[in-house]
């Protein structure tokens, strides 16, 4: 057997940031330190952390007043941060930027009369926070199917967003029936989708014809992890969707000369390079690293750690002179 390593794969850089920001949080304020949603989509990198004194919650009530309650990279509502301002809860905002500029750009389209058509997945975290900045302007559209049944109040007045964890293809393909329906439709200056999600299908779409077989290294409810799979899926190969060496099946290889390996930007290296040695141990596998593109990306810590983080351990006070 040959297994073929995608790079890049696994963490993106606001996968690092959130994490990043969360370990910091613990060694400077101790636990319990409160996370709303899941920090990330994994649940491996979730249960580690709620063994180390991390509490997951989906409802503030469950936050004790003037606790530290970090939110995590999918975003929130400005209902959230109303409620977390309202119990005197010392918020961390972790959220990752690019998901930050869907958010400006809801709030632009909304002031500016548009009916934002948002594409992406009922019940996401990341489609929850922004629908939240401007629920009375936001239609979801789920599929290319759904375009048709849109009602608009003006169609010379819609503008499109999308989650940044989808399908490029199946977006391309949205928007394109957007762009048939609503000839004048506005849209993001830059495309919305992630640069990792991009970069992780990319790599998928280029490799997965040298193999037989594709393990996705991932959990089910990450949606870039999910698209993933899909992806290699498209192009004719089977792929499975794994949380780490556990899933592995053995039947899924009888007759497989070349097995693809990625991960999602929410599962951890040691993972992958788990179910590498699960391969090598059951099979002889051999490895060979395919770089499609690199990555270079680096987000800032939230400035309520850089603020902290000046500070002696154990002191979690804004400083008077913090520029």
């Amino acid at each position: 057997m040959r297994i073929l390593l995608a790079s890049p794969r696994g963490f993106c850089a606001g996968v690092n940031m959130a994490m990043e920001s969360l370990e910091l949080a613990i060694e400077r304020f101790g636990t319990p330190v409160y996370v709303y949603h899941e920090i990330v989509h994994n649940r491996w990198i979730v249960e580690r952390f709620r063994g180390r004194g991390v509490v997951f919650v989906d409802d503030l009530s469950e936050v004790p007043p003037g606790s530290h309650l970090l939110y995590s990279a999918h975003g929130v509502s400005p209902e959230v941060r109303r409620q977390a301002a309202e119990r005197r809860l010392q918020a961390i905002d972790a959220t990752c930027p690019l998901v930050t500029k869907v958010h400006r750009e809801a709030i632009r389209f909304a002031r500016e009369g548009y009916t934002i058509l948002l594409i992406g997945h009922e019940g996401h975290d990341e489609v929850l926070g922004t629908i939240g900045e401007a629920p009375e302007s936001i239609v979801l559209v789920g599929s290319a199917d759904e375009v048709d049944r849109v009602e608009v109040a003006d169609p010379e007045r819609v503008a499109y967003l999308t989650q940044t964890t989808l399908s490029v293809d199946d977006t391309a393909r949205i928007v394109d029936r957007l762009r048939r329906r609503f000839p004048k439709i506005e849209g993001p200056p830059r495309n919305d989708i992630c640069y990792a999600t991009q970069n992780r299908q990319e790599a998928v779409r280029r490799l997965a014809r040298e193999a037989d077989v594709v393990l996705v290294v991932g959990s089910r409810n990450s949606s870039n992890s999910q698209r993933l799979a899909e992806r290699a899926r498209a192009a004719g190969v089977p792929a499975h969707l794994i949380d780490g060496p556990a899933g592995i099946d053995a039947g899924w290889f009888t007759g497989a000369e070349t097995v693809l390996i990625t991960a999602g930007a929410s599962a951890p290296e040691n993972l992958v390079e788990d179910c590498v040695a699960r391969l090598r141990s059951d099979f002889g596998a051999s490895v060979e690293s395919r770089k499609v593109r690199d990555e270079q990306v680096h987000f800032s810590l939230p400035r309520e750690l850089r603020r902290a983080s000046a500070l002696p351990a154990g002191n979690g006070q804004d400083r008077d002179d913090d520029p």
